[in-house]
């Protein structure tokens, strides 16, 4: 059997879960705008089929897909370099799923963490969609012969599955046809913690909104939180080892490299010494800077949702230009009569 080359590609999606924050910023939205100029094709999804495996009010779904969409454009992602799509406008991916349900094994759906902390105790309760998530992602993954996903920790398995039945279509059917999908991993720099605890990651569902900035928060209401952000009394140190036991000035040292676009260690050379009532309101005017003008752009666009509506139809004719010829092969190999071309 001949190897076959993939061109490379890039696929990553992020749930429609509203109440956006740093955290998605700086871990997802802002990589992705920088990466779009790398020139590699790139396809960027909100995955609404993933977010109804669990209960999902309709009218809060439709907002937080609009409004992840206009995040995304806010952060600089131009959907004209990169492909921006809204999973269920694809019906490849759902047609490709249920062909990787029929090549994953109970078994390897039983051990995913995902499951197991979902599920927890009662797993006889929890929907089938929310089982075969891992079968889907695959899917959103294989349907564009993605070469590589950027993942952090906690996708790094279902990355790992996506290998495993692309391993085994290919081995079952005697083909070469889906590539097996490189990881790319996020470096830890740009893993937001809780403003009020520096051991928990910033979160939506933390009950405290003081724990996290929002994506929405106007100028006022990010330099308040930042002044408030818990801290410890000692000032800052002259190196990064010394942060190791201080989490909470390791996040907003952490915060203030990822917005400055310079490395940890430039900050600590830069501020070394500094209290935080100094180093605070340098953190708060920076954070302002970068993240005031994408709330007035986000703000701006949900104004506008005709233009998101656009925006996401013309993502999904040229998403469907790459998936519909490779479900139509997937089809061919599998023994499935295609549908004639009208």
């Amino acid at each position: 059997m001949t190897e076959t080359t993939f061109t490379p590609r890039v696929f990553s999606g992020i749930q429609p879960s509203g109440n956006l924050h740093l955290g998605n910023y700086l871990g997802a939205l802002k990589r992705f705008a920088a990466a779009q100029n790398e020139g590699i094709e790139s396809i960027y999804c909100m995955v609404d089929l993933h977010a109804i495996t669990v209960w999902q009010d309709p009218a809060d779904l439709r907002r937080a897909t609009r409004e992840l969409c206009a995040g995304f454009i806010a952060s600089g992602l131009d959907p004209e370099k990169s492909i921006l799509i809204n999973q269920s406008q694809v019906p490849e991916h759902a047609q490709l799923a249920w062909i990787f349900n029929c090549v994953a094994r109970m078994g390897w759906m039983q051990r995913m963490t995902q499951w197991k902390d979902k599920a927890g105790k009662n797993a006889q309760n929890a929907s089938l969609g929310l089982f075969a998530y891992p079968s889907l992602m695959a899917a959103d993954i294989l349907i564009y012969h993605a070469t590589h996903v950027p993942v952090g920790e906690d996708q790094k398995q279902h990355l790992e599955l996506t290998r495993d039945i692309a391993a085994k279509f290919n081995h079952d059917y005697g083909v070469d046809f889906f590539p097996l999908t490189e990881p790319v991993i996020e470096g830890a720099a740009t893993r937001v913690m809780s403003l009020r605890d520096g051991s928990k990651k910033m979160s939506k569902s933390d009950p405290s909104d003081a724990s996290r900035i929002n994506m929405t928060d106007d100028a006022d209401t990010i330099a308040k939180k930042i002044r408030k952000a818990k801290t410890d009394p000692e000032p800052l140190p002259d190196n990064t080892d010394e942060l190791d036991e201080r989490p909470e000035a390791r996040n907003l040292v952490n915060i203030y490299a990822a917005l400055a676009d310079m490395p940890v260690e430039q900050v600590i050379a830069d501020h070394a010494g500094q209290n935080f009532a100094t180093f605070k309101p340098s953190l708060a005017d920076l954070a302002v800077a970068k993240l005031a003008p994408i709330a007035e752009e986000m703000s701006r666009l949900m104004g506008e949702q005709d233009e998101i509506d656009r925006i996401l139809t013309r993502g999904a004719e040229r998403a469907r230009a790459i998936t519909a010829p490779i479900l139509r092969q997937t089809y061919d190999i599998v023994g499935l009569v295609p549908p004639v071309e009208l």
